[in-house]
């Protein structure tokens, strides 16, 4: 069996490294029109950042597992094609800032119908809207009369950061379809090493939607416990004890709950907004604006933090210098979509601060690209280590959860630090009293308001 998966991103990369690992029989091709990402896939460099992955694509690259631009060659050679390209929210025309943009889905089924002269599996692994298996069905029948083509949903459920646990022992492997044979073919190849009753089959459809409903569930419990963290601020309450008091219930449980600066990413917000357009286009509008709030109150921390930031420093920042340790979305990757401290770092600078920037993974070309023109070079530093970042700082603000952050040697920092030195833990991972004895102003997201000074 020949495999080819369209799109050597963060999903196609580390999905097809896995299949390629785990079952050595099949011969998988990852193919981009993106030079430069095909070469660092196979180079000692690879293109994304993610635990365990390097491991496995060099133990598999050029025996089983093939990275390549020559896209028609892998379309003509495989039997099951995988589509795992972006479906960034549209920036302009009908649906502007919230439907799906599918230009690429309908490039990729274009393709296809163009090159395949045999029977092919089609299957969607990008997050898509429900109902778009149909659009790639009529393209591929109008564009090709040679062969017949079967398509699949099967959507990603991974997490950046532990991408390859989730895919060595996911919850669940979905997969929608309409032929019964096409999908246990799909099938039996996760059951090489996922246990069969974690392989969920479901209608085209159910499948679809089903990856947009799981992402809008998690995100709205994230913004559910940001929503209280405001409260516990206002009252004194703690948000993580709320949280853990809350999570012990069997109805609700502990995951999803942890109170922070924002969520971010590449799917959360763009998958929500792609829900409130569907829901808006089936004329249901009271649906489309409860959806919608989840995005809202996520976009309102961010706002409420960086206002935080200012209000405690005597109302201003202007030309004083804020320590942003982490620009990451999340630790344990390279990945920089939605990241909350894009927004953070943009309102910083429009009130005129300085920012040391340090996050272990991040360039600095991804920096100043996702900050844009507000940054330049005299008002933000891109340093080599926390430590550097905080010397000489007025505030230290962290906003991705890097393990590294928690372990600093804050009484060594304080020392560097004009006074008063103030402290925002955006992730909540610091002993804030521990940094309040040192002298710190110490402020955590949702852990009540310190004593006045």
């Amino acid at each position: 069996m020949k495999i080819c998966c369209i799109g050597a991103g963060y999903v196609g990369g580390p999905t097809m490294a896995m299949i390629a690992h785990q079952c050595h029989d099949i011969t998988v091709t990852v193919v981009d029109v993106n030079e430069t990402r095909i070469a660092a896939w196979n180079s000692d460099t690879l293109p994304i950042h993610e635990p365990g992955l390097d491991d496995i694509v060099k133990g598999r690259r050029g025996q089983n597992l093939f990275f390549d631009t020559n896209v028609d060659k892998a379309i003509l050679e495989g039997d099951i094609i995988f589509i795992c390209v972006g479906t960034p929210t549209k920036t302009f025309g009908v649906g502007a800032g919230r439907a799906a943009d599918l230009r690429y889905i309908e490039t990729c089924a274009r393709r296809i119908a163009s090159i395949a002269t045999t029977d092919k599996i089609i299957v969607e692994k990008s997050t898509i809207p429900v109902r778009t298996a149909n659009s790639i069905k009529r393209i591929l029948k109008a564009g090709n009369a040679q062969a017949s083509f079967e398509v699949l949903s099967n959507p990603e459920f991974l997490a950046e950061g532990t991408a390859i646990e989730d895919l060595t022992e996911p919850d669940r492997v979905l997969i929608g379809g309409e032929c019964d044979d096409s999908v246990e073919k799909l099938a039996s190849i996760y059951a090489r090493w996922i246990p069969r009753e974690r392989v969920l089959t479901t209608n085209l459809w159910s499948s679809e939607l089903s990856k947009l409903t799981a992402n809008a569930f998690l995100a709205q419990r994230i913004s559910s416990i940001n929503a209280i963290s405001a409260l516990c601020e206002a009252t004194n309450a703690e948000v993580d004890e709320v949280a853990h008091a809350i999570g012990t219930d069997s109805r609700i449980g502990p995951k999803f709950l942890k109170a922070s600066v924002g969520f971010g990413g590449s799917c959360f917000q763009k998958d929500i907004l792609n829900l409130v357009y569907l829901c808006e286009h089936y004329g249901l509008q009271e649906v489309a604006d409860y959806w919608e709030q989840v995005v809202k109150m996520n976009d309102y921390q961010k706002r409420r933090f960086y206002e935080r930031i200012v209000g405690t420093m005597f109302n201003t920042v202007s030309s004083k210098t804020i320590a942003i340790w982490g620009f990451a979305f999340k630790k344990d990757t390279d990945d920089t979509r939605e990241s909350a401290a894009i927004a953070v770092c943009q309102n910083l600078l429009g009130e005129q601060a300085q920012l040391n920037i340090f996050d272990p993974q991040v360039s600095k070309e991804r920096i100043f690209e996702d900050l844009g023109s507000i940054a330049n070079d005299d008002n933000v530093h891109i340093c080599q280590s926390a430590e550097e970042a905080a010397s000489g700082a007025h505030a230290i603000a962290i906003l991705t959860e890097w393990d590294t952050f928690a372990e600093q040697d804050f009484a060594k920092i304080y020392d560097y630090m004009p006074k008063p030195a103030f402290f925002f833990d955006g992730r909540n991972i610091s002993d804030l009293e521990k940094l309040r004895e040192i002298g710190f102003e110490a402020y955590g997201v949702g852990q009540g308001r310190p004593p006045a000074v």
